[in-house]
């Protein structure tokens, strides 16, 4: 084993510490950074599994053009040359950049320096767009900038946390198990409200969920705002020393005074809506934490006020255990807001007011900066589909699968002239479209810093070697702005050198004017650099903000700002009857470029699936297990029907994983509408109408193979990881063709077959030396095997005669049927769970210390307690 690096985790805002021991054949083992201040040693089920995904398969290790191998300098050389053409021949708003919350703060700088500092245009969005932007207008409208008040701390030192659209169990679990361990310490504080249309793994515990219309937010907390003000709780001190606009804001709620309209317009309980008032009116101590619920909305904006106004009316911020607190889903999606890589944005927390155009200029000795804003993603990608854009750069995402109305962005890559993708994988939905192919550096083998949600900034380090051809994306940037003839300005022989840039340009002129500070980083020794949360002065870092006031206005004082409760831009009809909502599962994270290399992630969900109310399926003909069509007017998929009695009646919920990689018909995001706020620009994800009816193929099964099989001829065929083999569902409307599916399994003369053509069941098993190679299994669905001793066979040698035998029955007659995998982490099925609860197991911890289910991350904590309800209702 080689020396521990110290790095940082590559999925969520949460920024958990990770210690990599590299074993010296391109792999590690990694373990929990008990001394990083945001895990304290803890890691997430996706965490826990990233030693899964480290192998070089599927990586992108050369350059491509026009699908042919090629040389850096080849590859390089044309990308200058093509972007330059289209800015002589159109100008600098015919190209654009497209980048990444994956990508590292050094590498973001890069890519913003040289769009808006020499290419002389804005256009240039992140993805990141998709996650977090109202928050970020949100607080810029309040505070004056985009500063988060507060830190992980405060969630502890609570004695009320509200949670809003946010699942946070597992979309944040490592937070969410700071909040269980807090509250086992202090007698159940702090207590926890869930504000979400959906009842999900986060309701497991609450002291109240409260299901409210999606969409109405802003209802509720302006309710909340005219209580406040009605029980005399609004603390008339902070808010006359500190802030301006309380008169018009309080107004604006006056619509939602009586806790009766509030109820009527989310569609809850009164008794609901007062008991909701009551807690956080008489708690002193209250943190309201937000994510994509809240900011993925044509009102989000608006949304964010509502609830940032609740928390300056009571003088609630900036001190221990009080304030609002935005999430965030990517690792860095704070540092791509903090270099500028927002369309709206310039660098450093600056914007394109003269004053700071002018700054930004003359720090980067810019000969062509950018002066206005560019196109917003949206904006963006409709753009290129009318030709106004005929060179864009994508680094490190995957937009023709991640963003709204998806397939209209596939097809405007398609017919854009000249489309380069840097990406550390070889083949994504958008890589399919690339003239340029340029492989980029994975999490492990490059070096920089990411910021949290928290604000603090961590090192990502690299401790595998840089496989192939990789360079990082920086590197890349400055290439090609050399070749633009800006190499002095781009000269940098390592991240750290960025770094020291960036911190030098967030303290010049600064003064204390500007909340993004790091003089005191000038200078640091990046080798050694130890997570910190910004703004970082000359006598320190700073944890929590505006306690005192001390917002960033031009006087000072934050804003209240009124808004207006109003409904989603699309809304069901007689046509499109339900509403569709998607977001993420427990196992996987964005596109599963990374989560879908790991067998142990897969097992918990490996299919795209539609959650469905019981009412809704039982009212359409629908049963669980069915496959389904979803249709909106924007796109259609097939999915799997999960009958969800946490689901509310006339919604439908769809994880946004699956690609064209990874499924035939799983791109749910092609059905969600592309409505976006108007101020910030964020799309309206979780909320698009479509309707759904019954697939009926004429066959469905699946296919298990030792390598990959293309199975891209079926209607519906879904792939996921398993431990040495593949896993295929699949389905199709045609004839069962027995050939076809011989085909699938290997031509090899070792092979087992049965079929019943009147019956609609084919069976076939073909092995190679003895071992099992591959098997399909199709027919009606309540007869085939759940695979998962078929699945373990891979992992062996040569089959014995016995077992040989029982392949095609999918496993011996005295096998056990352990059900589906609960706990990832340790591998926990839940039979294993049912026979501990019945062994007299009767709480979640004593379910853990007898199977260690839910030991490690927790995210499966609520699966358990369901569990436990489940074996107490039969055993009834």
């Amino acid at each position: 084993m080689e020396a521990a690096v110290r790095t940082t985790c590559p999925y969520c805002g949460v920024g958990c510490g990770i210690v990599a021991t590299p074993d010296g054949k391109g792999g590690a083992a990694l373990a929990g950074d008990r001394a990083h201040p945001a895990n304290f040693g803890r890691l997430c089920s996706k965490g826990s599994a990233l030693d899964e995904t480290l192998s070089l398969d599927g990586r992108l290790l050369h350059p491509e053009i026009d699908g042919r191998r090629a040389g850096w300098g080849e590859a390089l050389d044309l990308v200058a040359t093509r972007f330059a053409d289209v800015i002589n021949r159109r100008g600098p708003d015919a190209v654009a950049f497209y980048v990444s919350g994956q990508l590292l703060t050094e590498d973001y700088y890069a890519a913003n320096k040289l769009i808006k500092g020499w290419l002389g245009t804005a256009n240039i969005d992140t993805n990141s767009r998709l996650c977090m932007a109202s928050s970020v207008a949100g607080h810029k409208r309040a505070f004056g900038s985009d500063t988060v008040p507060g830190n992980y701390a405060d969630l502890e030192a609570a004695d009320l946390i509200v949670l809003v659209g946010s699942n946070l169990a597992w979309c944040h679990p490592v937070l969410h198990q700071r909040i269980l361990a807090a509250r086992a310490r202090r007698g159940g504080l702090p207590r926890v409200i869930v504000v979400d249309p959906r009842r999900t793994a986060t309701c497991e515990g609450a002291e109240l969920h409260l299901p409210l219309a999606a969409g109405f937010d802003v209802a509720l907390f302006q309710g909340l705002l005219a209580h406040l003000d009605r029980a005399g709780l609004v603390d008339r001190a902070y808010v006359a020393a500190h802030a301006v606009g309380w008169d018009e804001a309080l107004a604006s709620a006056q619509a939602f005074a009586d806790p009766d309209a509030v109820a009527a317009a989310c569609r809850l309980p009164v008794a609901d809506v007062r008991r909701f008032n009551a807690e956080f009116a008489s708690t002193d101590k209250v943190v309201t934490v937000y994510s994509q619920g809240v900011n993925q909305s044509s009102a989000g904006v608006d949304k964010v006020n509502a609830i940032v106004n609740c928390h300056l009316a009571t003088g609630r911020i900036g001190r221990p255990g009080m304030g609002p607190f935005s999430v965030t889903g990517q690792p860095n999606a704070m540092g791509g807001r903090e270099v500028g890589a927002l369309a709206n944005q310039l660098a450093a927390h600056m914007d394109f007011a003269e004053a700071d155009v002018d700054r930004v200029a003359r720090f980067w000795k810019a000969p062509r900066i950018a002066r206005k804003p560019g196109l917003k993603a949206v904006d963006l990608f409709e753009a290129v589909g009318r030709g106004e854009i005929e060179a864009i750069w994508i680094m490190a995402t995957n937009p023709a699968a991640s963003m709204p109305d998806a397939d209209r962005v596939a097809a405007a890559l398609s017919k854009c002239p000249f489309v380069v993708v840097s990406d550390c994988v070889a083949d994504t939905d958008t890589l399919r479209r690339a003239h340029v192919k340029l492989p980029a550096l994975a999490w492990g083998e490059k070096e920089g810093t990411v910021t949290n949600s928290e604000r603090r900034i961590s090192r990502q380090r690299a401790f595998l070697e840089a496989p192939g051809e990789a360079l990082a994306d920086w590197k890349i940037v400055a290439e090609v702005a050399r070749r633009l003839g800006a190499g002095e300005a781009f000269a940098w022989k390592d991240a750290g050198e960025i770094f020291a840039e960036h911190a030098a340009l967030s303290a010049f002129e600064n003064g204390g004017t500007r909340d993004f500070d790091l003089s005191g980083l000038t200078g640091t020794d990046y080798a050694a650099f130890e997570p910190v949360q910004w703004p970082v002065g000359t006598t320190g870092s700073v944890e929590r903000m505006f306690a005192d006031g001390g917002f960033f206005t031009p006087d000072g004082r934050a804003r209240f700002v009124p808004v207006a409760a109003r409904g989603p831009a699309s809304v069901p009809d007689a046509t499109y009857p339900f509403v569709l909502n998607t977001g993420r599962v427990r196992d996987h994270w964005h596109t599963m470029t990374r989560t879908g290399k790991s067998p142990r992630l897969a097992r918990h969900v490996g299919e795209p699936f539609a959650a469905m109310a019981p009412g809704d399926a039982a009212a359409t003909g629908l049963a669980d297990g069915d496959l389904v069509r979803l249709e909106s007017p924007w796109g259609q998929a097939v999915l799997r029907l999960r009958i969800d009695a946490g689901q509310e009646t006339g919604t439908i919920f769809v994880p946004m994983h699956w690609t064209a990689t990874h499924s035939g018909t799983g791109r749910i995001n092609a059905l969600v509408n592309p409505a976006f706020d108007p101020i910030s620009g964020q799309p309206e994800l979780k909320h698009s109408p479509v309707r759904v009816a019954k697939w009926m193929p004429r066959w469905q099964g699946f296919l298990l193979a030792r390598g990959p099989v293309d199975v891209s001829m079926l209607e519906y065929w879904v792939s996921s990881a398993g431990e040495g083999h593949m896993r295929y569902e699949i389905a199709s409307e045609a004839t069962l063709d027995h050939a076809l599916l011989s085909k699938l399994v290997g031509d090899v003369p070792d092979r087992l077959d049965y079929a019943d053509r009147i019956g609609g069941r084919y069976r076939a098993a073909a092995f190679v030396d003895g071992r099992l190679a591959a098997c399909v299994f199709v027919g009606p669905r309540a007869t085939l095997p759940d695979g998962e001793w078929l699945a373990r066979q891979f992992a062996g040698n040569v089959l014995p005669a016995d077992l040989r035998r029982t392949v095609l029955a999918g496993r011996p007659a005295a096998a056990v049927d352990l059900g589906p995998v609960v706990c990832a982490c340790h591998g926990v099925r839940s039979a294993t769970i049912d026979a501990a609860i019945e062994a007299g197991c009767g709480t979640p911890e004593a379910i853990g210390a007898a199977t260690r289910a839910g030991t490690n991350c927790g995210s499966c904590v609520s699966e358990l307690a369901a569990r436990l309800a489940v074996v107490r209702r039969t055993a009834a």
